[in-house]
């Protein structure tokens, strides 16, 4: 098998469990030298525990590899920039950042508490900023050094969540949605420097989605986390320095390039209010319908 990742550096943000686990490890069976992080809290982010990432780390060491432990916060700005000194002081360099670390307080809208929706919101959003924007200064000022374009990558994670809208998920869905917005303009923004800046949309059960309904053991199977990681891997490596900008969905039998917004149907302005009602209803007559979660048009 060709290592794809040989000589790279990468952190995976939420790799004690699921899927960034099997991120790590995959990277890490393709040459990486890996940051494990993990807060080693629970689904809805509360507690820590740092043997996950403990375990992940002894994983990649007893197959050769090389990775260390990390546990700050991500959405610590602060301790998202030790997370990207540590990647650099420890093996000298960093290629890659995958953010994947996240938590899950579902609650439909009427419903839900404030501090269900910040801590969401933190975790995911803010926690997708603060490591990408100490990642990008750092392949920002090597650029200048090396007097050219930096062979790094940013990699996010989404979800059909937030992509296509999952009831019971504002505040995911939310969080979500702006990961795949965030990607694709940070992709505009850093590609001069050499950094590409893509998004994973994963298809995979896990302990945050294990619970959401009941599944058969085939399904299981061919959602496991694992699933979702080759497509990571090949988006670390230095052969995809072409491929930016995309949310990818992967995992469960499914790879696929999910496209953003388009203008749709369209139609002379009209300024007077009470005139618009028949125009914006042929408006949504003919405009494409959203999306249902399987990425198709609802019926």
């Amino acid at each position: 098998m060709s290592l794809l990742c040989e000589g790279r550096v990468a952190i995976v943000t939420g790799a004690g469990r699921g899927i960034g686990r099997e991120h790590a490890l995959l990277l890490a069976k393709h040459g990486c030298k890996v940051v494990v992080n993990d807060l080693g809290g629970s689904a809805d982010g509360t507690g820590s525990d740092e043997t996950p990432a403990q375990e992940v780390v002894r994983t990649i060491k007893e197959m050769g590899g090389e990775a260390v432990v990390n546990t700050d916060n991500v959405a610590d700005f602060k301790a998202a920039k030790r997370m990207i000194d540590q990647a650099v002081e420890t093996f000298g360099r960093l290629d890659v950042l995958v953010n994947n670390a996240g938590i899950l307080r579902d609650r439909v809208l009427v419903n839900m508490m404030e501090e269900e929706w910040d801590a969401v919101i933190n975790v995911h959003l803010k926690g997708t900023f603060s490591p990408s924007r100490h990642a990008a200064a750092y392949w920002r000022n090597l650029s200048k050094e090396i007097d050219g374009p930096v062979n790094a990558r940013i990699i996010n994670t989404s979800s059909v969540s937030g992509i296509y809208g999952n009831t019971g998920q504002t505040n995911y869905g939310a969080a979500k949605a702006g990961i795949a917005a965030f990607t694709v303009i940070a992709a505009r923004e850093l590609k001069r420097y050499g950094i590409t800046v893509n998004a994973v949309a994963p298809q995979a059960m896990t302990r945050m989605t294990l619970g959401l309904r009941e599944r058969t053991e085939a399904e299981v199977e061919a959602g496991h986390p694992r699933r979702v990681s080759p497509a990571i891997v090949w988006m670390a490596s230095a052969e995809s320095k072409d491929f930016t900008g995309r949310i990818v969905e992967a995992g469960a039998g499914i790879l696929a390039i999910s496209e953003g917004w388009h203008r749709g149907p369209t139609a002379e302005p009209i300024e007077d209010p009470a005139l618009l009602g028949p125009t914006m209803m042929d408006l949504q007559a003919r405009a494409r319908k959203n999306a249902g979660m399987n990425g198709k048009d609802l019926d």
